[in-house]
């Protein structure tokens, strides 16, 4: 945007001009909350699995003895508590939102938990999405938390840019999938971190390779993965694969993921506790 077409209002705007503070003002959460660590989980294109990696990060994470909340911010594919199986009404206790609990005690939020009908289609404008965004980090009581994941609408459009500039993240991890556009795609959201000054924790390619249940081959389903040499290119570090498996989504049907039986989230897990 030219500076002379410039509203003066950065909560709109991702361009680094003159008029953007060197700082941003932060909004804070529910008076007497705090999260330790806030990580947002993104992804340049939807269809990437970039949802059952938050679910599986925080079952790892909760394995690790780590408390830990999810706030979905994807208003509009909501798709965290149909993993965890969680059902159930919001409480409101006049002071803020009480966020719901998994079997493990995972705490989470997410507008399908608002909704009368979890298939009813949230066709809200996206200043009203981008609102109840903020809502779920300044009106809900998350209580003290370790880590709190934000599972973020895939792209680069209104809601990961309003998570830039009102939530401290302490850096984002990016989903990504072994196809040819994964070069671009990936550069657009580790230059869009870039521009907000949002560290990159590292790069996962999801689906990466089915294993033949007969022999235990790694088939390589959609083509040779070029996540690693995308990361070196873009200077992020590489997390790792993990596999297109039937069984994870298995078990998202039934909404017990947090039963996953797999080592698949190690890598990540250590880097996000270093």
């Amino acid at each position: 945007m030219a500076e002379s077409e410039c509203t003066h209002d950065c909560s709109t705007c991702g361009a680094n001009c003159s008029s953007r503070s060197s700082a941003p003002t932060f909004e804070p959460m529910h008076e007497g909350c705090h999260a330790k660590h806030v990580i947002g989980i993104v992804s340049g294109k939807g269809g990437v699995g970039k949802s059952i990696v938050t679910s599986m990060l925080a079952v790892a994470l909760r394995r690790h003895d780590h408390s830990v909340g999810i706030l979905d911010a994807d208003i509009t594919g909501p798709s965290i508590p149909k993993a965890f199986g969680t059902h159930g009404d919001v409480l409101s206790t006049g002071d803020g939102l009480l966020p719901l609990e998994t079997k493990t005690g995972i705490k989470m939020i997410s507008v399908n938990l608002l909704l009368d009908e979890e298939t009813r289609p949230v066709v809200w404008r996206g200043p009203v999405i981008a609102g109840t965004v903020k809502q779920f980090w300044t009106d809900v009581i998350w209580g003290e938390l370790e880590y709190l994941l934000i599972d973020m609408p895939p792209g680069t459009g209104d809601v990961p840019l309003t998570v830039f500039q009102s939530i401290p993240l302490e850096g984002i991890i990016i989903v990504t999938t072994p196809q040819d556009l994964v070069s671009m795609i990936v550069k657009k959201a580790v230059n869009m971190a870039a521009l907000m000054n949002i560290p990159v924790i590292g790069l996962v390619e999801n689906m990466s390779y089915a294993v033949c249940p007969d022999c235990g081959r790694h088939i390589n389903v959609f083509g040779e993965s070029k996540a690693e040499a995308v990361a070196a290119e873009c200077g992020i570090p590489f997390l790792g694969r993990l596999p297109l498996d039937p069984s994870l989504a298995a078990l998202c049907d039934r909404g017990v993921i947090e039963l996953m039986e797999n080592n698949y989230m190690d890598p990540i897990v250590d880097a996000v506790e270093k």
